[in-house]
């Protein structure tokens, strides 16, 4: 998240294997009721322990309609000097109660064994106490991009050419990328034919203040992450508004509702059954510590290819390979892990993402699509091409003279990011400045490896910010991310929907904002 860039991506790099059961049904994977009882707090012993603390961090009727949600989602949902101090206390700690009793937690990384032995080592994920004020139209805007951005990611991984020529600069001074053009390519020699294509997508957007404008901050094609913890955020706020939304004067109904794990996990039993072997598994590769797991280099050691095509990891046929893992070079510490890598992709198995679904969600790609005409490319619909182009915030090559220009006059109003995922890793400020002026000195080719970004500017509201059992009360902005989910078996368009959202909340302070690396809280919306 942050001004310009998140990736809410996990600490924890290995495999899962699982095996779907099909059922007629997804619903029953989970039930998303925002009933839920809750203990009483009165007279609770606990809340000695639980401190508040504030930190220094610093058509023409349609139209007005619109004009006035978005002025109403400038401004917090409550007054939040006026909540009595007793009332926060009953809330904290009944949400607290609520995320040990509904797995709304993770792995505490105070606890050495943590991540080592499954149970032990738990903490409360780092939540807002509240949800924050978003305006419908903008929030039925992003819900509707979602499919549209599903089609524009796979028929972009369709143009070999476009990606290899579109990330040719960026592959000579960047070894990561590098590494996945030299797979792509390989598959392009090979002719190798994705017939089943599976993606599970996230677009994150700010609203900017200035412009009123929804802008789109990056498409994320690969291990687009919290989509259960995001489900359970918003079943907490409406628990939370259910109980005391009179004493607030909310409505726990104008939260909509969250369908990211349900709807992730049918695009994922589906691919399974569009593979049509019964007796194959589910693959999930994630990163080390985790239970019941293998690393990629495992994948390498274990794994192999039949002539016919089919994955073969400890004995067992592979369906499906979902990667948790491989976005970052850390990912990769030996050439086992590239090698387990090209050997998926060389397979028959339903790669989520492709390794050509995960070029097309370069920043780079993000780039280069926002070029007059690019759009035309892919896209035949012209309300289409409009409304993403609408999202676009302003995206440059360092290579055009004059936006490098103004960024070194004014480089509060731009964001240097790199080909990266996972969060800290953009470029902000002052250091825009000097990383600009360097790279000129140089006339090294290294531009390559960044593009430049207008910095979006969202509102700033206060807000109650939990981590550690800790209430934080803080002016925050907000970042949200619409799940989209694509499956596909050649001519055949099985399943292109909009799967839930992910708010996340950070003080408006930071640069950066992913939640796992420190910097955020999970969130929910609430309409205006």
């Amino acid at each position: 998240m942050g001004v310009g860039h998140s990736s809410l991506s996990s600490s924890v790099d290995s495999l899962c294997i699982t095996a779907f059961n099909p059922r007629p049904k997804t619903a029953a994977l989970y039930n998303p009721s925002p009933q839920y009882p809750l203990f009483p707090t009165n007279n609770h012993s606990l809340f000695a322990g639980l401190k508040i603390r504030t930190l220094n961090c610093g058509r023409v009727a349609g139209e007005m309609e619109i004009q006035k949600g978005i002025a109403a989602a400038q401004k917090p949902i409550v007054d939040f000097h006026a909540i009595d101090e007793g009332l926060i206390q009953k809330m904290v700690y009944d949400a607290l109660v609520w995320t040990s009793l509904h797995g709304l937690v993770v792995g505490d990384r105070n606890v050495q064994r943590s991540g080592k032995l499954p149970g032990v080592g738990m903490v409360h994920a780092p939540i807002a106490l509240l949800p924050t004020s978003f305006p419908e139209s903008h929030w039925k805007q992003a819900c509707e991009l979602a499919p549209i951005f599903n089609e524009l990611v796979d028929r972009v991984s369709l143009d070999g050419k476009f990606l290899q020529h579109s990330l040719a600069r960026t592959k000579k001074v960047d070894a990561f990328t590098s590494r996945l053009l030299d797979i792509h390519s390989k598959m392009l020699e090979m002719n190798k034919k994705e017939e089943i294509r599976l993606g599970l997508h996230r677009s994150d957007y700010m609203l900017d203040e200035k412009t009123k404008l929804l802008l789109q901050i990056e498409l994320n094609t690969i291990s687009s992450s919290f989509a259960g913890l995001g489900c359970l955020v918003t079943d907490l706020h409406r628990t939370l508004l259910n109980d005391y939304g009179e004493n607030l004067g909310l409505d726990s109904r104008r939260i909509p509702g969250n369908t990211a794990t349900p709807q992730f996990a049918e695009a994922l039993a589906k691919a399974w059954t569009e593979y049509n072997n019964p007796r194959a598994v589910a693959m999930v590769v994630v990163q080390s510590e985790e239970r019941n797991m293998k690393t990629l280099a495992e994948i390498d050691s274990e794994g192999q290819l039949l002539p016919d095509g089919t994955l073969l990891v400890d004995g067992q046929a592979v369906a499906v390979v979902y990667f948790r893992a491989g976005y970052a070079p850390t990912d990769y510490p030996s050439e086992s892990e590239w090698r387990a890598r090209l050997l998926m992709e060389q397979s028959s198995a339903i790669k989520c993402p492709s390794i050509s679904y995960h070029l097309a969600g370069t920043k780079k790609i993000q780039q280069e699509l926002a070029k007059p005409n690019v759009l035309e490319r892919f896209l035949e619909n012209k309300e289409d091409i409009a409304k993403l182009r609408k999202c676009f915030a302003g995206l440059w090559s360092l290579v055009d003279s004059d936006i490098t220009k103004k960024a070194i006059e004014e480089p509060e109003l731009f964001v240097m990011k790199p080909q990266r995922e996972g969060g800290g890793n953009n470029i902000y400020g002052d250091d825009v400045k000097e990383t600009l002026l360097r790279l000129q000195k140089e006339g090294s080719e290294e531009d390559a490896a960044y593009i430049l970004m207008q910095r979006i500017f969202p509102a700033v509201s206060p807000t109650f910010l939990i981590r550690d059992g800790i209430c934080h009360k803080d002016h925050a902005i907000s970042e949200l991310g619409v799940y989209g989910a694509y499956l596909r078996n050649k001519e055949k368009v099985i399943m292109n929907d909009q799967c839930g959202y992910l708010m996340r909340t950070k003080v408006s302070s930071s640069n950066e904002g992913g939640v796992a690396a420190g910097f955020a809280v999970l969130d929910s919306i609430y309409l205006t």
